[in-house]
């Protein structure tokens, strides 16, 4: 049994009977004393797809679902759909681009994933906790920036628009977080 503060982003867990996978949480401390925390979860039916929204106290019990994590590593798209292989069988799988929506911006042809397989099914992938992007739109270096200048917006190879230092270049490669979306360091 998993409780729900023991719960992170694609924990797989047992619901009615039917395995669900968690998109997304927060978690608000109240400021009253002898307050319970509450976890706020966000899980997806992996039969039926459908969303289940679920607020509770950290020490209620989810039951447990036989999963596998195998590394993967993602191919190519075609149309909507995202082609990934297993590198253990080198078999093919793919997602729609709305299955996994909240990973697709820092995916890039070649990049090393975890899959995680319920049943011989794939049901989600696990991003490693930064990538590497190129940097390929943003403003001009402006004269005299430091490293403690203000930011500047900065598009890169897969779409996805960060916030970057005013000193960075197109053609430049960052690391971006993949759980906040948010610039870490040249690379």
């Amino acid at each position: 049994m998993a409780k729900a503060c023991d719960l992170e982003r694609n924990s797989v867990v047992a619901i009615n009977n039917q395995p669900h996978i968690v998109e997304d949480l927060s978690v608000s401390t109240p400021s009253a004393r002898g307050a319970a925390t509450l976890y706020r979860l966000r899980f997806r039916n992996i039969v039926t797809k459908a969303k289940v929204d679920m607020t509770c106290k950290g020490d209620e019990a989810f039951g447990d679902v036989a999963v596998e994590r195998r590394p993967a590593q993602y191919l190519f798209n075609e149309q909507d759909q995202m082609v990934f292989m297993d590198s253990e069988d080198f078999s093919q799988f793919g997602f729609t681009r709305g299955e996994i929506s909240a990973q697709a911006d820092f995916l890039t042809p070649d990049q090393e994933v975890r899959a995680i397989f319920c049943d011989g099914r794939a049901l989600a992938i696990e991003l490693p906790a930064s990538v590497v992007l190129k940097v390929v739109e943003t403003a001009p270096v402006v004269r005299g920036a430091s490293v403690t200048a203000r930011a500047k917006p900065a598009k890169l190879e897969t779409g996805l628009m960060v916030q970057v230092p005013e000193y960075l270049t197109e053609g430049e490669r960052v690391n971006v977080d993949t759980r906040t979306g948010r610039f870490l360091s040249r690379a």
